[in-house]
């Protein structure tokens, strides 16, 4: 039976870049800018890396479809170097890589990175010639906004929520995220909402408004993993594993056989299931002390409450409105803004949310410093509420 990689990689350095619309630079600017971070952080010459995964998804614009970039960028001459590309889960899978390949002895030292540069492509609204046969000929008039705003009129004929209440709880998730973005100099929005400002704002894709929506920007992010026995020969005092990487990806039968209802991901709910399974997290709203969840809109934060455990179902407004997904609350959520602040420069985000978990584990997060943090949990979702992957992370402390 498979025994997970749970504490057999460690992560010894990250590194993220600010995002933002960083015009004046490219992509191998950021992708330099987040690796000086993290082989910094690991205390480790760049000779030691022994092979690198490279995550990118939407377009290639200064990237192109092979790993060359990677390699050109980081100077790192003569290794293996593999671009990968799952949707938004790009760099979760990058990540997934260099981690297998630490933990089946392939290599002692892996690094994964992640970039976008979306402000260069037009993506987000200008026009564009094609966006590839397939959303042509069965999606031609599809909008993330649109599809995701589903889930909420799905959501609602379901549970028999009060779609004021319902209303209120995804301003509820912009202004905390909001809040908490304001405290991280990386993050690409750093202004604080009222609730009244999201209520207000003009909408976008029923009941979604303009501050229900994240972001579009450009952003990398950097991992390098190793053993935890190399960790430790390299003077780290608190180390922290991953204790699982799981991912689940859609055949298409949530729709072909009408077993879909419309108001969950069922591949989180899967992802997640195995994740804890391997982790030996046998609750998760009391064992877990910080998430970061894929929050391309604030309707996919909810729901992703309940598919990953955290609420039970139809219950995920009112844990919302009582706070408990605040920075106080009991189960901080996009303590470092999420996407909503950050944008999603689609190959980066993944790897970004990690770098978070990262840095709350260590005690260096700053001001959004939490206390009492054993566990972290990254979700990183790619597609649209069907046809999609769903990758789910846990991070913790070595004991």
């Amino acid at each position: 039976m498979a025994q997970g990689i749970k504490d057999k990689v460690a992560i010894i350095g990250m590194g993220c870049s600010r995002f933002g619309e960083r015009w004046n630079d490219s992509a191998e600017d950021l992708m330099v800018e987040a690796f000086q971070e993290a082989i910094a952080d690991a205390g480790i010459g760049q000779s030691e890396i022994g092979a690198a995964w490279f995550g990118t998804s939407y377009e290639e614009i200064g990237v192109g479809k092979s790993s060359i970039p990677l390699a050109s960028a980081l100077r790192l001459q003569s290794i293996p170097v593999t671009r990968v590309e799952n949707l938004c889960a790009s760099g979760s899978e990058a990540v997934r890589g260099a981690a297998y390949a630490v933990a089946s002895g392939a290599c002692d030292i892996a690094l994964a990175l992640g970039v976008e540069k979306l402000k260069d492509t037009g993506y987000g609204g200008l026009p564009v010639r094609t966006r590839g046969s397939f959303n042509d000929l069965w999606m031609p008039s599809m909008s993330a906004p649109g599809m995701f705003a589903q889930l909420a009129s799905a959501y609602t004929a379901k549970h028999g929520a009060d779609p004021q209440d319902l209303k209120r709880a995804l301003a509820h998730i912009s202004v905390k995220s909001h809040r908490n973005g304001a405290l991280n100099p990386k993050a690409h929005l750093r202004k604080e909402i009222s609730e009244q400002q999201a209520l207000g704002a003009p909408i976008v894709a029923e009941p979604l408004g303009i501050f229900d929506c994240c972001g579009v920007s450009d952003g990398a992010a950097c991992a390098i993993v190793a053993t935890p026995e190399i960790a430790a020969a390299l003077g780290k005092k608190d180390i922290v594993t991953i204790k699982a990487m799981q991912l689940a990806v859609s055949d298409g039968s949530e729709m072909s056989h009408n077993s879909w209802d419309g108001t969950s991901i069922v591949n989180t709910r899967t992802a997640s299931a195995r994740a804890y399974k391997e982790a030996g997290i046998s609750d998760p709203s009391t064992e877990i002390g910080a998430i970061e969840v894929h929050d391309c809109f604030s309707i996919t934060e909810m729901v992703t409450m309940e598919d990953l455990g955290f609420s039970k179902d139809g219950e995920a407004i009112t844990d919302i409105l009582d706070g408990r997904y605040d920075h106080d609350g009991t189960i901080p959520c996009q303590i470092d803004g999420g996407l909503k602040c950050f944008g999603h420069p689609i190959g980066a985000s993944g790897i970004r949310m990690m770098y978070e978990i990262y840095l709350q584990l260590l005690g260096r997060a700053d001001a959004r410093q939490l206390k009492n943090i054993d566990f972290g949990l990254t979700h990183n979702l790619g597609g649209a509420p069907v046809s999609n992957v769903a990758s789910v992370n846990v991070l913790g402390r070595l004991r």
